[in-house]
């Protein structure tokens, strides 16, 4: 890396899985990207590579096959996608893909149209939670330290870090973190997350987190 800019390969980047099933290649956090997300899946041979979901938030994405074959899935459509392939998905079309050979990477990239990006630090959260998983617990604090600096603001960042601590066993900054994340909830969005999210569940026996609740 270099004032200015960075030069990095895709295997330079640490990955993390994702939601169980898929591998994650955080490269919007790793190159610090701000000007939309940006980040690529990896797989071998019937692994999934995109998980299955709808952009309902108005995003759009490109998804450009960089290694190997990949089967897409766009709406009712099946679709055979070499290396070198491009693939457009607008907003609210459902989505997914799967490897068709091993070593199969895809790149996306996506925004919402005459909008800002903001993101919500969830590939972030994915990189901390592979490192808490394979003991490197300061280096995945750290990550969300980070993240909370930079947007202190943004109650989804403190949600994440909750649920980074309760998942390491550690209840007084778990709490701690999801008193911010209310406070900074001005529309209430947490309240479904506090009451359904499985991270949480070692706090669910825990007084304070009853009070979160009420």
């Amino acid at each position: 890396m270099s004032d200015g800019y960075t030069i990095v390969t895709l295997d330079g980047v640490d990955a993390a899985p994702h939601r169980a099933e898929t591998t994650l290649i955080p490269i919007r956090h790793h190159l610090g990207f701000r000007a939309a997300g940006v980040n690529a899946w990896k797989a071998d041979t019937g692994g999934r590579l995109i998980p299955p979901h709808e952009e309902d938030s108005g995003n759009e994405e490109l998804y450009v096959v960089v290694s190997g074959r990949a089967i897409f899935t766009v709406g009712e459509e099946e679709a055979d996608a070499a290396a070198g392939t491009l693939v457009f998905v607008p907003a609210e079309v459902f989505r997914t893909a799967v490897a068709a050979e091993d070593g199969t990477i895809v790149l996306v990239v996506g925004a919402t149209v005459g909008e800002a990006y903001y993101g919500g630090g969830w590939d972030s959260f994915a990189l901390a939670d592979a490192y808490r998983q394979a003991g490197r617990l300061d280096e995945s604090r750290a990550i969300l330290a980070e993240q909370i600096a930079q947007r202190p603001d943004h109650w989804g960042l403190q949600y994440n870090a909750a649920c980074l601590e309760a998942l390491g066993g550690n209840a007084d900054a778990a709490i701690d973190h999801l008193r911010r994340a209310k406070e900074l909830d001005a529309e209430g969005q947490a309240a479904q997350y506090f009451r359904e999210d499985s991270d949480l569940d070692s706090l669910r026996d825990d007084p304070r987190f009853e009070e979160l609740l009420g």
